[in-house]
């Protein structure tokens, strides 16, 4: 039926919007590669809140830090027991100008990075494609990592991720990369 009317479109000379494709997924020794072999023509961020970095630790393979949700401290959901996280409203023009500054455009490789990687790593990768740029990827499981189902680490974020790649990591933070408003 899709190609049916994708068909007709055609040949009636119907126009309509094509949303853009869903970002895909990269490992982070996947990304640990690229970043060794063409740093230069891609852009690494990492898209968590400063302040949970600051507790869950920083690599400096990224090349900025720029929040893809900020923690609304003014909000708090007494039945989750989390404050509110609420999208960065520069979040595309923040990135659009690291770009820039290392002389790219909206067509080259962009790798977002959160804690998990669902929960803003492939949402801040489909929010790019949604606004126009073309070559967006998320790190898998992020930088923590999933937690253990079971054993005495479980609970725990100790399985697959960054930090569990042995890929580097240190808690400081680059004051140069690091988001500051």
């Amino acid at each position: 039926m899709k190609h049916l009317l994708l068909s007709l479109s055609l040949l009636l000379g119907l126009s309509f919007q094509v949303h853009a494709e869903e970002a895909l997924s990269i490992t982070p020794e996947e990304t640990w590669a690229l970043v060794q072999a063409q740093g230069d023509r891609l852009l690494f961020v990492d898209v968590r809140d400063p302040v949970e970095i600051m507790f869950i630790g920083f690599t400096d393979a990224v090349d900025v830090n720029i929040p893809f949700k900020l923690v609304d401290r003014t909000r708090f959901d007494e039945n989750k027991a989390k404050f509110a996280m609420v999208t960065n409203p520069d979040f595309a023009a923040e990135v659009e100008a690291a770009l820039a500054a290392k002389g790219l455009d909206r067509n080259a490789l962009v790798i977002t990075m959160c804690r998990s990687g669902s929960s803003r790593g492939k949402p801040s990768a489909d929010y790019l494609l949604e606004r126009g740029f073309t070559n967006v990827k998320y790190i898998d499981h992020g930088f923590q990592g999933s937690t253990a189902k079971d054993g005495k680490m479980k609970g725990l974020r100790v399985v697959n991720g960054w930090q569990n790649a042995g890929l580097p990591w240190s808690m400081d933070i680059n004051p140069d990369k690091i988001y500051r408003p």
